[in-house]
């Protein structure tokens, strides 16, 4: 038998007019968009909190690791933290997989190499780039604005077209950003936030990509993450090596950071994300993965001391208002994860 961080996921996304162009009732359209409703996902969660407690567990990882990489780049050139750190979570990724029986043999690969050069190499990335100058708080939140990315790339690559109810957190997250990067201010971090707003954009085109490869049925995400981690490595790679950069201080926070990047950020968070994913309905997947930003921002005032101006708190507050509008919206509509 297999667990359940090894079986595929599949995505369903089920709409009311999706319903009517299939031809379905609405009683068998609810039937099957019934694992998003608030009756079945309370019931979900009393009777099993594992899943809850995993969601939980990913936040905090994910949350976190944006200030130990942000304390990590004054031990190690940023270009060479995040290599190490990316090519170690996929040879540990794989060598889980060895150890499960899996099969090692990467699938789709162009596809894979697509997706690592787009989220491993170009992404993280200009998430470390950003980081050098930024602070942990406010890039953690611009980074995240990659749903609304995905809603405005998804009409011209897949054909999606954005509903008028989308358009609301859009506009929310638009005026957000705007009031957090303070363009008219012209402050010495306005490159930092917008490297790190970039980051947010190759994010959204690579979870386009992985729409894409779950079309076919042999996609399975673990396989997926592991081999777009050693793909997109390559680059990061030779740019450590190009890029100079001061020697490393090989501190225990260092060799601590690159463990907790490697093992918990880029290994079992992706498990967990995958055990999450079989477990539990999309939406409140996706509002659980919303705590992120809020602790990394939380973490970041708490532990480095970063203070926000008013202007940059407003921001802050309205593109997270809108990821909430955003994941409740397609928690309503039905997005639904299907165990294969």
């Amino acid at each position: 038998m297999k667990n359940d961080w090894e079986k595929p996921v599949r995505f369903r996304i089920l709409s009311r007019h999706t319903a009517r162009r299939s031809g379905r009732s609405g009683t068998e359209h609810e039937k099957n968009t019934s694992q998003g409703s608030p009756g079945i996902v309370i019931n979900r969660l009393s009777t099993n909190g594992r899943p809850v407690a995993a969601l939980a567990l990913l936040a905090l990882i994910w949350g976190y690791n944006w200030v130990v990489m942000k304390k990590s780049l004054q031990f190690m050139g940023p270009f060479d933290f995040n290599a190490t750190r990316m090519l170690l979570g996929g040879l540990i990724l794989l060598a889980l997989m060895a150890g499960r029986g899996m099969s090692l043999r990467p699938k789709q690969v162009p596809l894979t190499i697509l997706l690592g050069l787009l989220q491993t190499a170009a992404g993280t990335g200009l998430i470390i780039w950003a980081l050098i100058s930024g602070g942990a708080g406010k890039t953690s939140v611009l980074v995240y604005t990659m749903p609304f990315w995905i809603l405005l790339f998804a009409r011209p690559i897949l054909g999606e077209t954005i509903r008028g109810t989308d358009w609301l957190p859009v506009m929310l997250a638009f005026t957000g950003l705007v009031l957090l990067l303070e363009p008219w201010s012209l402050k010495a971090t306005l490159m930092s936030e917008i490297l790190a707003v970039l980051a947010g954009v190759f994010w959204a085109l690579s979870a386009i990509v992985i729409k894409w490869m779950q079309r076919k049925p042999d996609f399975d995400l673990v396989s997926a993450t592991a081999w777009q981690f050693i793909y997109g490595s390559v680059p990061l790679v030779i740019a450590a090596a190009l890029v100079p950069s001061p020697p490393v201080q090989w501190t225990p926070y260092l060799v601590t950071a690159i463990a907790y990047n490697a093992i918990l950020v880029c290994a079992l968070a992706f498990l967990l994300w995958t055990y999450i994913m079989n477990k539990l309905p999309a939406g409140v997947a996706g509002m659980g993965t919303m705590a992120v930003p809020v602790i990394g921002m939380t973490a970041s005032i708490l532990e480095l001391g970063e203070r926000m101006d008013v202007s940059e708190t407003a921001g802050i507050f309205l593109i997270l208002t809108a990821l909430s509008i955003l994941t409740w919206l397609k928690g309503r509509d039905g997005l639904a994860v299907i165990r294969e």
